[in-house]
């Protein structure tokens, strides 16, 4: 039995058509399915937190199989309501405008072609899991609220705080993003609020802490890059190399460089290049602490849930099982 989540909103609307598309498949193949559907913020979160209480507690030995139609936020949200790791097993079609985990996996194009795949996996892919405390939880405004619990939030592809973060909740609010996925063109929604954003950012300082023992401080920097694959924000290679099996978070930070040596910088990030620029460094680690002096916009996948001062990263290895 597979359990499919679908957002039939992602990429306006292309989530709904591929999924007619991929039912027919099922009802010929005689494939035991049920479908849910999204309807909002937080929904998909709860179905599977629901699904993984209800089922996984059932039965000792259950394995749960999850199938997500949507974007790369949508499979974010999927992680978010998992409850025990080891039982579940996630196939993914990618129906987002940036899926940049369908690019770093090298998925087939065709929806038809993916779901063939997650049919036939008998041994899941076991990948690396990033995950994200809020050290001093921060609400939407960006006010401390103390003496509430740490928030955790797991991530697949990337977490980023600043800039990049910025432009992510930029576009999850876009009307101009529904424009250009209905034209074709998504791809440049991350790009064109991007510049944008660049020239409203302001330079903070931020020290990093590598694995409790390195530290560096950045008295300026623009935005940091914590990635288990190599790509975010619909195709740029922000750590190319990175490796979604080694236990590592490679780290993309950018500080103090001027602004139009970033518009210059910037469009090399797609080839993964922008490290030949002064200000462009990379690290890695299996953890990571960043104490930024205001709080910024932090993402998790492209969702973006809160300002904070203080993050904490981890890499959770060979943790996902994933279906390919």
């Amino acid at each position: 039995m597979y359990y499919i989540i679908v957002n039939p909103a992602s990429k306006s609307g292309r989530g709904a058509k591929i999924w007619s598309e991929l039912q027919p498949v099922l009802d010929k193949k005689e494939i035991a399915y049920k479908v849910f559907f999204s309807k909002g913020v937080e929904h998909i979160t709860k179905l599977v937190r629901d699904l993984s209480t209800s089922l996984l507690k059932a039965e000792s030995d259950f394995i749960l199989k999850l199938i997500v139609l949507g974007g790369d936020g949508t499979l974010n949200e999927t992680l978010q309501g998992i409850s025990d790791f080891n039982r579940v097993q996630i196939g993914y079609i990618p129906t987002g405008s940036s899926n940049d985990m369908a690019r770093d996996l090298g998925l087939p194009r065709n929806p038809c072609e993916i779901l063939e795949n997650i049919l036939s996996c008998t041994e899941p892919v076991l990948m690396d899991l990033g995950c994200l405390t809020y050290d001093q939880t921060a609400g939407r405004s960006g006010g401390q609220t103390d003496g509430q619990p740490a928030l955790k939030r797991y991530f697949s592809v990337s977490t980023g705080i600043g800039f990049d973060a910025a432009v992510c909740q930029e576009a999850l609010v876009s009307r101009f993003k529904n424009i250009l996925n209905k034209l074709g063109f998504g791809k440049l929604t991350y790009l064109s609020i991007a510049l944008k954003q660049l020239l409203l950012a302001r330079k903070v300082a931020c020290t990093i802490t590598l694995d409790d023992e390195r530290q560096i401080n950045l008295p300026k920097f623009l935005f940091i890059a914590s990635m288990i694959h190599q790509y975010e924000g619909g195709g740029f290679k922000f750590c190319p190399g990175a490796d979604f099996r080694d236990g590592l978070i490679d780290i993309c930070a950018v500080g103090n460089i001027p602004k139009w040596l970033i518009l210059i910088a910037l469009p090399t990030a797609f080839s993964g290049e922008h490290y030949r620029f002064e200000g462009i460094d990379r690290y890695s680690a299996s953890k990571i602490h960043l104490e930024t002096s205001v709080p910024l916009w932090v993402h998790t996948d492209g969702e973006v849930t809160m300002k904070s001062s203080s993050i904490t990263i981890t890499c959770e290895q060979k943790k996902l099982h994933f279906l390919i």
